[in-house]
Formats: structure tokens, C-alpha cells, sequence
């Protein structure tokens, strides 16, 4: 009697590693059916691949984001400032040495002036945007002052001229965006403010040892601190922007950049 030996049955485990063509080619030569293969491959082909997690990626942050947009705006102000010493090969020694003020020019310096306060001050004490409410009244202004400060110069004989084309060209770009973007006017407001108390007191000692014999003028005095009457205004500038997008505080650093050469084009009148 002859003993028939049965097939023997194979049963493979596969992991995820194994090659499928592999295991084709060892499948094949088993006696396994049809129906056994196909379980082998349901164990590792219905099994759901892993989950990858998505890394939050974060943008990079401006220079004083944290801080608020006034300080956004002070990076601006001291790259463009370093920029120009970088341009003209010489720092603030140099500029002092070579920096000589005449009476007509600082006279159309201070005309040019008034005009653009008057503007500002104007528009914010007339507008009807609430925005524009926050910043009136701040004990920085200047139209006060400067008009005390011309009517003196005007009762000593001197000749008060009209506004020039500086302070023209500002006065009526500021006009346009006072209409147009608030948050655009308001990095003027702030920076020509800025720019004035900083820079102003530099120009100040200058003019009133050159030309005034000592005497200082309204145009250089405030009621009371003005590094807090400063603050006060960055402290509300700061409020006002959280709620203004990205790309709005994006352009208002954009109008910093304009605010100072627009600014310097009228420094300038004092030693034209």
C-alpha cells in the first residue's frame, strides 16, 4: 500500500518590509490556494499607513513686532539713518562740523514747518474717522508755537515768505492720505513727531548758538515732559494697530521711509 504524503501547508506572516513581488514568487511555489494568499496580503495591505504629524511653521517676526508698531517704525527710522551716514562716509561728528545754518533758510525751515503741523493738527481735530480721536490734544503740538515764534521773527523786520515747495508737496500728500488710510496718516502723525522731538533738539542748540544768541524758541518748548506726551501717543498708536492687518502695518512702515525723507527735504531749507 502506498502512503500518499500531503502538501504541506506554509503559512507566512509578512510585515510592511516585506517585498510584495517576494512574496509572489514564494506563494507560488506552495500548494496554497488562492483564497490563503489573499489573507496573507489583507494583513498587511489593509493596514492604514502612519500619520504624519504637520509641523507648524510660524512666520518670522519683524524687528519690535513684539513691542508694537511705533517700535517697527524705529528700526525703519535707524536703518534709514544708518543707511545715509553709511552713504555719506561720515557720522554725526561730521555732520556737526560741516552744518551751518543761515537765517533764510531757517526761516523758511520754520514756515515749511508750521505748515505741515498745521496740517496734521488739522485734520486730526476735524476728521470725522474715530481713529483720529486718540490723538487730539496730545501736548505735542506745534502750530502754536511756530506762529508766536514767526510773528517775533516778523516784528524784528525780518521777512516771513510763503510755504515752499517741501512743505507744499508734504502737505498736500498728507491731506490725501488723512482721506484715504488712517493707519498710512498715522505713521506720519507719529514719525513727524518723532523726528521732531529727536532730530529737533539737535537742530535747536545748532540754530540757537549760530544765529539767536542763546534764545529758544516756542517751536522747542512743551508743557510739560515730553518723552511722556511722546509715549502717550506711541501708547495709543501701539493699541490702535493690533487691530490693523499684516499688510497694513506693512505699508505704514513703507510711509515711515517717505515720512523722514519728506522731513529732511524741509530740514534742509536751513542751509540752502
Amino acid at each position: 500500500m502506498l502512503l500518499m504524503a500531503k502538501p504541506i501547508q506554509q503559512l507566512y506572516c509578512f510585515s510592511s518590509s516585506l517585498n510584495p513581488n517576494s512574496l509572489l514568487s514564494k506563494t507560488s511555489t506552495t500548494t496554497n490556494s488562492p483564497s490563503q494568499i489573499r489573507c496573507c496580503f489583507a494583513s498587511s495591505v489593509n493596514s492604514p499607513p502612519p500619520v504624519l504629524k504637520k509641523r507648524n511653521r510660524y512666520r518670522k517676526m519683524y524687528p519690535g513686532e513684539s513691542t508694537g508698531i511705533t517700535e517697527e517704525m524705529r528700526f525703519v527710522a535707524m536703518k534709514l539713518r544708518n543707511t545715509k551716514a553709511q552713504d555719506r562716509g561720515e557720522g554725526e561728528e561730521g555732520d556737526s562740523d560741516t552744518w551751518q545754518p543761515s537765517m533764510e533758510g531757517f526761516i523758511n525751515y520754520l514756515v515749511d514747518s508750521k505748515l505741515v503741523f498745521d496740517t496734521v493738527e488739522r485734520i486730526v481735530d476735524e476728521s470725522e474717522n474715530v481713529s483720529y480721536a486718540y490723538f487730539r490734544r496730545t501736548g505735542l503740538e506745534r502750530s502754536e508755537g511756530l506762529s508766536k515764534d514767526l510773528e517775533g521773527f516778523k516784528e524784528q523786520g525780518i521777512v516771513i515768505p510763503n510755504p515752499s515747495s517741501p512743505g507744499l508737496t508734504y502737505a498736500e500728500y498728507l491731506e490725501e492720505l488723512g482721506e484715504r488710510s488712517a493707519p498710512l496718516f498715522l505713521s506720519h502723525f507719529y514719525n513727524i513727531y518723532f523726528s521732531h522731538i529727536s532730530g529737533g533738539q539737535v537742530i535747536a542748540k545748532q540754530v540757537s548758538k549760530s544765529l539767536l544768541e542763546g534764545k529758544e524758541l516756542e517751536f522747542y518748548r512743551w508743557e510739560g515732559e515730553v518723552t511722556e506726551l511722546l509715549k502717550g501717543v506711541r501708547e495709543n498708536l501701539n493699541m490702535l494697530s493690533e487691530h490693523w492687518s499684516r499688510d497694513e502695518k506693512n505699508r505704514c512702515l513703507k510711509e515711515t521711509t517717505k515720512s523722514f525723507r519728506h522731513m529732511g527735504q524741509i530740514v534742509r531749507l536751513i542751509i540752502l
